[in-house]
C-alpha cells in the first residue's frame, strides 16, 4: 500500500534478482511495484510460458521522501542502486504506473499488444526449425503468436505458418 505523499522511483536491481530485492524492499516497508507478462520460452524442443519482469533488473518503489529515509534501499539485499539523476532520485510520473497497472490482466501480468513487427510484403529470415536460413516475404499473422511468410520453394512461392519467434527481418 503506497502513503498518501509517496512518489514512484525506479530501483535497478541485481541480475536475475527483481523478486529478491522486491520481497526486502516490502520487508522494509516500502511499497514496489513489480510489473511482469507471461513470456512465451523455447528450451529443449519445449515452450512453455513463464512469468518474467517486463522490466528485467528494475522495479517501481514508492517512497515518501519527507518520512521514509530511502537512502537505506543503497544497501538492500538484491538491489544495485535507485536511480538518480544527480543526487536526487528520479522520479517517476504517476501515469507510467498507472497505464501499466491498466494493463494488467486478472492475475497481475502486463498484457502486451502483439502487433506485427514487419509489414506486409517485407524480407524476413527463418531463425529456427527446418527452414532455418530460408529467406521469404511477410504475409501477416496467422494468430496472435504465428506468422504467415512466403517461402521461394521448388520454384515457386509456398505460404508457411511459423511461430513468430523464428523470424527477423532479412
Amino acid at each position: 500500500m503506497t502513503m498518501p505523499d509517496s512518489r514512484w522511483y525506479v530501483v535497478q536491481t541485481h541480475v536475475h534478482a527483481e523478486t529478491k530485492a522486491a520481497a526486502h524492499l516490502q520487508r522494509q516497508g516500502y511499497a514496489i511495484y513489480l510489473p511482469r507478462y507471461l513470456k512465451r520460452r523455447r528450451h529443449a524442443r519445449r515452450i512453455d510460458t513463464v512469468a518474467a519482469p517486463l522490466f528485467p533488473r528494475y522495479l517501481f518503489v514508492a517512497i515518501d521522501r519527507m518520512t521514509q529515509r530511502w537512502r537505506s534501499i543503497q544497501s538492500t539485499v538484491g538491489v544495485t542502486h535507485l536511480v538518480c539523476i544527480g543526487e536526487e532520485p528520479a522520479r517517476v510520473p504517476q501515469a507510467v504506473v498507472d497505464e501499466l497497472q491498466g494493463r494488467e490482466d486478472e492475475r497481475g501480468f502486463v498484457h502486451l499488444d502483439l502487433r506485427p513487427r514487419f509489414a506486409r510484403g517485407d524480407k524476413i529470415r527463418v531463425v529456427d526449425g527446418v527452414f532455418d536460413a530460408c529467406l521469404g516475404l511477410f504475409d501477416g499473422m496467422a494468430d496472435r503468436e504465428r506468422v504467415s511468410i512466403l517461402l521461394d520453394l521448388l520454384g515457386r512461392k509456398v505460404r508457411v505458418v511459423l511461430d513468430g519467434e523464428s523470424v527477423a527481418a532479412a
